[in-house]
């Protein structure tokens, strides 16, 4: 009977491909996984007080954009060839984006931008939008009324659509909302290029 077993690019081997292709300006690509906005630590939010100073709404963005493709059957090497092997297929590279949304909300208790306390539920609304670059045609958009949150907290949001390799540059425009507090807004860039995970693919089936 042939043995069959999985091949599968090991993670370090993915961050090591994807992260030389996600890196620009403006953002950051952390465990070869996503983009952040603002750019810095995973603690790192944008932030902004109400006009009396006695309140304030943080927010932070990532943009993950989820390479997807399939696998294909690869003999084993000489002198095995009934250990065969599944390896991705580089012709089968797409991208399926999710977006996530982190917000932070402080209520000061007696002086002003001072002795903050994180209390209570919330309304946040979050919003993006994935634009082509080259003529701002829109290509995803995701929006999501929350109730009843905590005062920080995430929410992960499945853009429902793939977007092809090598289509150009993309900007996301996002915000975060917490009605009475404010609007926190942010853009980031994004290039659809494969070809650092089509050259990882390709010496991963031996092309290479």
């Amino acid at each position: 009977m042939k043995r069959t077993r999985t091949a599968v690019l090991a993670l370090a081997a993915a961050a090591a491909a994807l992260a030389p292709a996600l890196g620009q300006a403006a953002a950051t690509a952390a465990d070869g996984g996503y983009l952040q906005d603002p750019a810095g630590g995973e603690k790192t939010m944008k932030s902004q007080w109400t006009k009396d100073e006695m309140h304030k709404v943080e927010g932070q963005f990532r943009l993950y954009p989820g390479v997807q493709y399939k696998t294909v059957t690869r003999p084993g090497p000489p002198g095995a060839p009934d250990y065969e092997r599944r390896v991705a297929d580089p012709k089968t590279l797409a991208w399926q984006p999710s977006f996530d949304f982190g917000w932070a909300v402080s209520d000061s208790t007696l002086v002003k931008k001072a002795v903050t306390t994180k209390d209570g539920k919330h309304p946040i609304v979050v919003h993006a939008v994935l634009r082509r670059s080259s003529d701002r045609a829109k290509a995803v958009e995701v929006h999501q009324e929350l109730t009843n949150r905590p005062a920080t907290g995430r929410a992960k949001v499945l853009g429902g659509k793939r977007i092809a390799c090598d289509t150009g540059e993309y900007t996301v425009e996002w915000s975060v909302t917490r009605s009475g507090y404010g609007t926190l807004t942010g853009t980031l860039r994004w290039d659809s290029g494969c070809e650092q995970y089509r050259t990882a693919f390709s010496r991963e089936n031996g092309k290479v």
